[in-house]
């Protein structure tokens, strides 16, 4: 890994902290771990370097003394140390729920019919980024490397500016950058770009994130010119230079596969496919997201199940939805339409001795998973629109057999990645997904175990660690003309 040098220090800043504070029924406060691709890339970075978390810990000010109170006791013992940063039920409602998640989220998943550009919510927006920046300042010294995650925390190193701080600065999108047309859409496209053009570097998911970021930068922004080659380009913008780089994230690929391999999920998984002999199992987990496609993949597989019928009593979907944002009334009534199809698929093709659709609603041990993992002779990842997918990348590293078919949209920021062992999909295209499945189910030993290796290669590679070595190595201007792909 990448030294930061004696006097220099890790500064995380993302929107939530790696661990979520709730009530339970009896008014305690209880810790529970993170889950989503941020928390599973950034713990061991930390756990391994060491530094600083800023976040909000999703609890709301008037709680704050017993918040860090709990949080001392929590972190006493951990490699890294953590600073709250508290909300309001006002700033919670308008910036979390309001600005990052009706407007921010739908429109760069090309979702704009969702949006709801309301004022207020701009305004919630640029007081929380404020107060990060503030706690960020406090926390932070003038040799330290501060980075900042996802579009939550867009303006920040505005902020920090405006307040005189002038350590590098990185920025990471974890979502996808839109194209043009759907950008100009937002009523504050200028106060966003100009406010990312503070940080010394920007990453992007995939080169299409970066393309559509630049064609917005020479739409709406004067004078701009575009320098360089390769994984890292330079945006000169007046007298400002911001590095502009494309960063694949990723998992520990090694932790994975070891775990994978341990007696204990080893076990489950003998015991998985003992449940379904002669039959392939394939696996679907998924976050309860519009993003995600889920009606989608029920309709693809149910398109499959009606036109290659010898599927039928031969394979088993397990669909694994974890639960998110339940208090929304779009998820609530996302969760509904899974459920209704889910009854309607089984109830249209149940026979006696099988379940076309084993329908799961909680997040799920992590030995439960790996197990599923590796049992899955097929895992079906395909979002309407994603950032990344980490889930085809730990389904990958878990087939430590070097089987197993990875069927992955092509709007998935991995697709770019993982094409060459990976079968391609639009997730919008009935006949294409459903024809995926029936070649996945038919395809040769063979022919997996090469696409699989393929897959493993790659993610090897390209890893959680090689992830934070080319970030921190452009951030500290390192060379990084590595071609990227994609």
């Amino acid at each position: 890994m990448l030294p930061l040098g004696p006097q220099k220090s890790l500064i995380v800043a993302s929107n939530r902290l790696p661990f979520v504070l709730e009530r339970d029924a009896s008014g305690e406060w209880r810790i529970e771990p993170g889950s989503g691709g941020l928390v599973t890339a950034l713990v061991p970075v930390l756990r391994d370097r060491g530094g600083i978390w800023i976040g909000w810990p999703g609890s709301v000010e008037s709680d704050e003394g017993d918040i860090e109170q709990i949080l001392e006791r929590a972190t006493r013992r951990s490699p890294y140390q953590v600073r709250p940063v508290p909300l309001t039920e006002e700033e919670r409602d308008n910036f979390y729920y309001g600005f990052s998640n009706e407007i921010i989220w739908p429109l760069f998943h090309d979702f704009q019919t969702l949006c709801t550009f309301d004022p207020e919510y701009w305004k919630a927006y640029e007081a929380v980024n404020r107060k990060f920046a503030r706690v960020i300042a406090a926390a932070s010294r003038p040799d330290d490397l501060i980075w900042v995650h996802d579009y939550h925390l867009m303006s920040v190193a505005c902020e920090l500016r405006c307040l005189g701080i002038s350590s590098r600065m990185g920025f990471f999108l974890h979502i996808p950058f839109p194209p043009v047309d759907l950008y100009v859409k937002l009523p504050w496209r200028l106060a966003i770009l100009s406010a990312l053009l503070d940080y010394d570097l920007i990453g992007f998911q995939a080169q299409r994130d970066r393309r559509n970021f630049i064609h917005c930068l020479r739409a709406l922004v004067k004078n701009v010119k575009i320098e360089g080659r390769g994984r890292v380009l330079t945006a000169l913008v007046g007298d400002r230079k911001v590095r502009l780089g494309v960063f694949p994230i990723s998992m520990d690929f090694q932790a994975f596969a070891r775990d994978a391999a341990s007696e204990d999920v080893t076990r489950r998984c003998q015991q998985l496919r003992a449940d379904l002999p002669d039959r392939q199992l394939i696996l679907g987990v998924d976050r309860l997201d519009y993003t995600k496609g889920i009606p989608d993949k029920l309709k693809e597989f149910r398109h499959a199940l009606i036109r290659f019928p010898e599927l039928r009593e031969r394979v088993t979907l397990v669909q694994v939805v974890v639960p998110s944002r339940e208090e929304i009334p779009e998820y609530y009534d996302l969760k509904t339409e899974i459920e209704q199809l889910v009854g309607r698929i089984n109830g249209e093709f149940t026979q006696p001795g099988w379940i076309p659709i084993q329908y799961v609603y909680r997040s799920w041990e992590r030995n439960e998973l790996l197990a599923y993992y590796r049992a899955a002779e097929i895992a079906l990842v395909t979002p309407l629109k994603d950032g990344m997918n980490l889930v085809a990348k730990e389904y990958c590293a878990c087939r430590i057999d070097e089987s197993g078919v990875l069927i992955l949209s092509e709007f998935a920021g991995a697709a770019s990645q993982l094409a060459e062992g990976a079968l391609l999909v639009n997730p919008y295209d009935v006949y294409r997904v459903s024809d995926a499945i029936y070649r996945a189910f038919t395809m040769s030993a063979e022919e997996r175990r090469s696409r699989m290796r393929k897959l493993r290669s790659t993610i090897a590679r390209y890893d959680i660690f090689w992830w934070v070595d080319a970030f921190l190595k452009a951030e500290v201007g390192l060379d990084t003309s590595e071609r990227v792909s994609g």
